[in-house]
């Protein structure tokens, strides 16, 4: 019989549990950690414009008043580009899930080579251990993260502190490869980043969401702020 998935209910058209914290919840942290890519967008002239990019997360800089940030590079004549110029609003997508759709029932119905839609294939082994993997705790949330973003000024110090952190987080060992092809691709990576504009986002809040769809926010600010609050300032 096919597994059912007990989904939330839970309203999350409003602030749901939020909290306020400096820094980002542990298991955000460890999503930006773990993951490859995330989903950023950008919007200009209530038109929104989704970029699947390499980042380089931070949880400060000296850059930064202690905050997290996320550090992108785009070419400059990119549609992200032209749409930050205009609105430094934007949002990011993180996750951890494993990228692997499951055979439907209908899908299984097609692939069955004739045989009657009540005999549908079963699940293949390898969507089946993923399947587990996505409802287990190796890999549980996506993160939604709204901030702030700005253009590092061209031939500055801030840029060159950013540029480096973001190569070195971003040029991987080849598992084959000898290390002179590891050299020059960090050669070509290098070049490329001359090139482009450096991207800050300061993080400004952040909802979580499990495979179930419960939800919890927080807001991320600093220090200062939250002895403010604390002391009723």
């Amino acid at each position: 019989m096919e597994q059912q998935i007990p989904l939330s209910h839970e309203a999350s058209a409003g602030d749901t549990n939020m909290r306020i914290t400096n820094s980002l919840p542990t298991e955000v942290v460890q999503c930006l950690e773990n993951a490859r890519f995330l989903h950023l967008a950008t919007c200009h002239d209530n038109v929104p414009h989704v970029s699947l990019m390499n980042y380089t997360y931070l949880p400060s800089s000296p850059y930064s008043n202690n905050l997290p940030e996320i550090v992108m590079t785009t070419n400059p004549a990119s549609k992200k580009m032209n749409n930050l110029a205009t609105n430094p609003n934007v949002s990011l997508l993180v996750h951890d899930w494993v990228s692997h759709r499951p055979t439907t029932s209908t899908q299984s119905r097609r692939l069955s080579n004739g045989h009657s839609p009540s005999r549908a294939d079963p699940p293949s082994s390898l969507a089946a251990l993923l399947f587990n993997l996505n409802t287990s705790a190796v890999s549980s949330i996506s993160a939604t993260i709204n901030g702030s973003a700005r253009l590092v000024e061209r031939g500055s110090e801030e840029e060159q502190y950013y540029q480096n952190i973001h190569l070195a987080n971003n040029t991987f060992d080849s598992a084959t490869g000898p290390a002179e092809e590891s050299a020059t691709r960090e050669d070509d990576e290098r070049a490329r980043l001359h090139d482009a504009r450096v991207i800050v986002v300061g993080i400004k809040d952040v909802r979580i969401a499990d495979w179930k769809g419960a939800v919890r926010d927080w807001v991320i600010s600093s220090p200062e702020e939250n002895r403010g609050q604390v002391n009723g300032i």
